[in-house]
């Protein structure tokens, strides 16, 4: 419970720091840094993960499939209650109508990190039980590759409309489910050690979803050459961002 709550605290504080001081004058920029480190996460390490385990691809992809559409229809019924709130109010939405259409992609990167931080918890729990030293070890593991993670999320929830308190604190009661997932791997490890490849993929299904359905429209609205260079240069420093801090796990 310690390891695991330490590895959430310490990995949201320090995204929250980077985020809110050095990239808070970048947020929109900053949007092409999170769609890198969210689809690098999930393809590279997450997928390749869950697929290196025992469970049966077909499974993993039907889980996979599961999670997109499930994203999908969560996504649905954000736009049907947005849509219903604002119908026949007689105002018109051009201005700064863009981020009430993101905070939707707020809500459900959130719901993902949820998942996905339940499962480090499941992995911290694991490897403490194996030994002590390796759940150290697991745990700065957790805490490097979160960090990355979480100022893309940080940076699309300011994108979404999320004050810096707000997107902190949600952010913050999203690492508690790594301690849930401790908690479940520590007295039923067995059982759930066969679910961490579905739950990985599940996560990694929320992130692509998310990347591809949300992120990317908004960045190619602006499709001039001066902005497509920036995009895909930090789409590509995400992805560097990852691949060395995932190197050698």
């Amino acid at each position: 419970m310690l390891a695991t709550t330490i590895a959430g605290v310490f990995s949201i504080t320090a995204a929250a720091v980077f985020s809110f001081t050095l990239l808070s004058k970048m947020v929109e920029r900053m949007v092409s840094l999170s769609v890198g480190i969210m689809l690098s996460t999930s393809f590279l390490h997450a997928l390749p993960e869950a697929f290196e385990s025992k469970a049966d691809p077909r499974s993993l992809f039907a889980t996979l499939l599961a999670g997109l559409l499930c994203f999908f229809m969560l996504e649905k019924l954000a736009i049907l209650r947005h849509s219903h709130h604002h119908e026949g109010d007689g105002h018109h939405h051009a201005h700064g109508h863009d981020k009430h259409e993101a905070g939707r992609s707020g809500w459900m990167i959130l719901i993902g990190d949820g998942m996905h931080n339940f499962t480090d918890g499941i992995l911290i729990a694991a490897a403490f039980l194996a030994n002590p030293e390796l759940g150290i070890v697991t745990g700065l593991a957790i805490i490097a590759h979160e960090i990355p993670q979480e100022i893309g999320d940080f940076i699309v929830l300011l994108n979404a409309g999320f004050t810096r308190k707000r997107a902190y604190v949600f952010n913050l009661l999203c690492s508690l489910m790594a301690v849930a997932g401790g908690l479940l791997g520590y007295y039923t490890l067995d059982r759930a050690s066969g679910l961490i490849p579905y739950v990985l993929v599940f996560a990694a299904s929320g992130f692509i979803y998310i990347a591809v359905s949300d992120l990317m429209p908004q960045m190619q609205r602006r499709a001039t050459v001066k902005e497509s260079v920036p995009q895909v240069l930090m789409i590509g420093l995400g992805v560097i961002i990852v691949l060395f801090l995932t190197a050698g796990h």
